[in-house]
């Protein structure tokens, strides 16, 4: 199946994962008539098969989602979401954070800053469920975590802090940055989790 991939271009890692979206497009044998593309409105999300909500500044994507007029048409897209740091707090449905207004698409509680600020940062090989070749070599900059999560999710990867890699339906949340580096079967996943 042909895709249309969205990556909501309001502020974050965008051309990183359009560029990810890309390389796991090739790798999986798809041709030309798959497009990634940048969302920054309602009419752009329209055109969308599946949705990517970048790394970011969790605080500010959620106030550009409302500016936007995006809350509403992303609670309603059809689609899959793959969503990283930022997206996965975005995603929860509680954060302990009034400033964050939570897309509520995961039925689980996110943490943001988690591992602390900027210089905890870290880089660690996470094995991660049912993932071909076993570990991926995440990149946690500034990572939320999930605390809590409907036992119906699918976990795929835990730290002592809490949960960093979660699945609900087509949906997948990470608490890392699988678009910084050239390892795209996280996106590969996705894109096969959603048909593509």
């Amino acid at each position: 199946m042909d895709a249309n991939i969205g990556v909501l271009a309001l502020q974050g890692n965008v051309s990183e994962h359009i560029d990810a979206f890309l390389l796991a497009l090739e790798r999986t044998g798809h041709g030309p008539s798959s497009e990634v593309f940048e969302v920054r409105s309602p009419a752009d999300l329209a055109d969308c098969t599946v949705l990517s909500i970048p790394g970011g500044e969790s605080t500010t994507i959620s106030r550009l989602i409302d500016k936007n007029g995006l809350y509403e048409p992303i609670r309603q897209f059809k689609g899959g979401i793959f969503a990283t740091c930022a997206g996965m707090v975005l995603m929860a449905t509680e954060v302990a954070d009034p400033r964050i207004h939570p897309l509520g698409l995961m039925d689980m509680v996110a943490d943001r800053n988690a591992f602390g600020r900027q210089r905890e940062s870290f880089e660690t090989d996470l094995p991660i469920s049912g993932l071909d070749g076993g570990s991926f070599h995440a990149i946690f900059i500034r990572a939320p975590v999930v605390t809590w999560a409907d036992p119906a999710l699918n976990v795929l990867a835990r730290l002592d802090q809490g949960i960093v890699a979660i699945e609900q339906g087509k949906h997948i949340a990470l608490s890392f940055h699988p678009e910084l580096g050239n390892d795209t079967r996280l996106h590969e996943r996705f894109l096969k989790m959603n048909g593509i």
